[in-house]
């Protein structure tokens, strides 16, 4: 694999961090309140990031399992196939949350982040341990088990603790 294709592949997860990030900051502009700005971010972060990034592992590892598997640095295996619906699951968490209450929004944030830093500390294992420096193990793809549930979390806190606020000081 030459570099840049090996950049490329280990920089395309970015996108499902990247498009929300930009979406919201773009459609959060015209807002008018603190309140609207964040709602805007968390369900752009929900669908975004957390259901269509979900929604795309779910496809890429149920209709090509073969490039998955080298992309991770594995063997194709039918673990491969739990891993796709691990992220379907996720992925509707993800699109649950675009009209979730802050407290489910902090609830599929744990719930994903589970399954998602679990799988960063794995990569990070195999990375050190065996050696596998895959673009899809070792690139982009552990900022974003990190981060996407990490940034659900802390958008839903954030929105609870300005609800909190508006119903102390009406």
């Amino acid at each position: 694999m030459n570099n840049l294709s090996y950049l490329a592949q280990t920089a395309f997860p970015l996108v499902w961090i990247v498009v929300p990030a930009v979406g919201a900051a773009i459609h959060a502009r015209r807002a008018t309140s603190s309140g609207e700005r964040l709602e805007i971010w968390q369900r752009w972060w929900a669908i975004g990031a957390f259901g269509c990034g979900s929604l795309w592992m779910t496809i890429a590892f149920l209709a090509f399992p073969d490039v998955m598997a080298t992309a991770i640095g594995f063997d194709r295996t039918p673990f491969m196939f739990e891993i796709a619906f691990a992220n379907l699951g996720l992925a509707v968490m993800g699109f649950r949350a675009a009209s979730a209450s802050a407290r489910e929004r902090v609830t599929i944030g744990l719930g994903g982040g589970m399954f998602l830093w679990g799988a960063a500390i794995g990569h990070v294992y195999q990375w050190f341990a065996g050696g596998d420096h895959a673009p899809g193990n070792t690139g982009e793809v552990l900022v974003n088990d990190v981060l996407i549930p990490a940034v659900m979390i802390i958008l839903a806190l954030r929105s609870r603790r300005l609800a909190n606020i508006a119903v102390r000081h009406p």
